[in-house]
């Protein structure tokens, strides 16, 4: 099989746990920063980004409930998102990818409402949001990449709406592989081939399916050649097809 596009293993699609990473030489600067800022820009932003050793696989970034102070960009690995509904069960709200934000759901409040967890190894910038206020201020262009952001993140949460309110279980699944695929497509990965960070039980969490029937789905996919599954990797063989399911389409 040739891949015209490279696929998202560990071993390519992660940038490194390096503490020497800054915003001017991160592969993920394009989707983080706005393609207008200048050099000597991102250098200032550069200065109150903070890093600190990777997360490893089930620590906590921050905990619902504690005090608002930071928003945090994934820079490689895979963390998620949850909170404790009124019986006291888990419940993940979403899957955050590298170059993506999260830790904005503590604005309004001043204080985080979800908790987020490593799925896996995981390296973070944190941005201490006093200081991006005061930066944005001088910036304009920052100012407005941050509000591209914040739409950015409204947009997902009507798309996880849609999703958890598609009936049908296939059309659930097929979307959050779209998503995953779409996001991947953004940090020019492959769109078709990509390793699942989440386990099949966390899936299930997030689409309010039981794994039975994740795993069933997932069979169901893979006998009729919508994709291929090897552990947590992922090849779609069908886009057109997965696109269908996720409509609703039999």
């Amino acid at each position: 099989m040739i891949h015209s596009r490279p696929i998202a293993k560990k071993t390519d699609a992660h940038c490194p746990h390096d503490k020497k990473v800054s915003c001017g030489n991160c592969r993920l600067n394009t989707i983080c920063l706005p393609l207008s800022l200048h050099i000597e820009d991102i250098d200032r932003l550069n200065q109150i980004i903070q890093r600190s050793k990777p997360l490893q696989k089930g620590d906590y970034l921050f905990r619902a409930g504690d005090a608002f102070s930071s928003v945090y960009a994934i820079r490689s690995g895979a963390v998620k998102a949850l909170t404790m509904g009124d019986n006291g069960d888990e419940q993940i709200t979403g899957f955050y990818l590298p170059g993506e934000i999260v830790g904005m759901d503590g604005l309004a409040d001043n204080q985080y409402t979800n908790s987020v967890i490593a799925l896996e190894t995981a390296s973070v910038c944190e941005i201490p949001f006093n200081r991006l206020e005061e930066l944005s201020l001088k910036l304009p262009s920052l100012q407005r990449h941050f509000f591209q952001l914040m739409s950015r993140e409204i947009t997902q949460e009507q798309q996880i709406i849609t999703l958890l309110g598609k009936s049908n279980a296939e059309a659930r699944i097929a979307s959050l592989l779209l998503s995953i695929s779409s996001r991947n497509s953004r940090r020019n990965l492959s769109a078709n081939e990509f390793l699942l960070p989440m386990s099949r039980t966390d899936i299930g969490n997030f689409l309010g399916l039981t794994i039975e029937t994740v795993s069933r789905i997932f069979t169901r996919l893979q006998k009729g050649k919508v994709i291929g599954v090897d552990k947590k990797e992922i090849i779609i063989n069908d886009m057109n097809a997965l696109q269908q399911l996720a409509k609703g389409a039999e």
